[in-house]
């Protein structure tokens, strides 16, 4: 079982708290954080693109020579795919692109996605930021204490801590999310993953 320093908001250490090998000890599992990091992204597409078929543009009421006679090849509508004008073939059409990935598979890249950010010395843990109002001064000064103000960070607050959330939502280099509603992209996309004492006790509920 890993241990790992606790830091206060003025960055000195604060304790220690023992992770679990569940959750922080697997083997990373690069394929299965592939694919449901595929999954994710995909789910965020739009799927607005759309293009019109030869039965959608207008014009193209009769056939535009006749049909025998002229030495050119028969043509039913100046609106088919050759054309200019004319509809589209095979293009685009409003859709879904997501695609389900099992619970057991989301689990398991999650923690393979927290076991390599802890390998790799780019997880944190913080006992209490302390902030009573929001402000975001006081969350670019915490950043400081801690060494992560040059570097994009991921924070993972408590579900019911308001203040730090909108103390830190507007600076560039950080996304804070509540703890539920963590996901396998955000654990990955950074290069420090800072987690609450709070937040850390849910994940290994929730994960081990």
């Amino acid at each position: 079982m890993a241990t790992i320093d606790i830091k206060d908001a003025a960055g000195k250490t604060a304790g220690t708290a023992e992770l679990s090998a569940t959750v922080f000890g697997v083997e990373p599992n690069v394929p299965v954080m592939h694919q449901v990091v595929r999954m994710q992204r995909a789910s965020w597409r739009q799927g607005t693109s759309n293009t019109r078929t030869r039965g959608m543009v207008s014009g193209g009421g009769r056939k535009p020579f006749r049909q025998k006679g002229t030495g050119r090849a028969r043509q039913g509508t100046i609106r088919a795919p050759q054309f200019r004008g004319g509809g589209t073939v095979f293009g685009p059409h409003p859709r879904s692109y997501a695609f389900k990935v099992n619970r057991k598979e989301i689990k398991l890249a999650m923690r393979s996605a927290l076991s390599a950010k802890l390998a790799d010395g780019q997880f944190f843990v913080v006992k209490d930021f302390g902030i009573e109002t929001p402000k975001t001064k006081e969350a670019v000064k915490i950043l400081k204490a801690l060494g992560l103000d040059d570097r994009r960070v991921t924070l993972i607050v408590g579900n019911s801590d308001v203040e730090t959330f909108l103390s830190f939502r507007n600076l560039p280099l950080v996304n804070v999310f509540p703890v539920a509603e963590i996901n396998t992209y955000e654990l990955l996309d950074n290069k420090a993953l800072v987690v609450t004492e709070e937040a850390l006790a849910y994940i290994e509920e929730v994960l081990a």
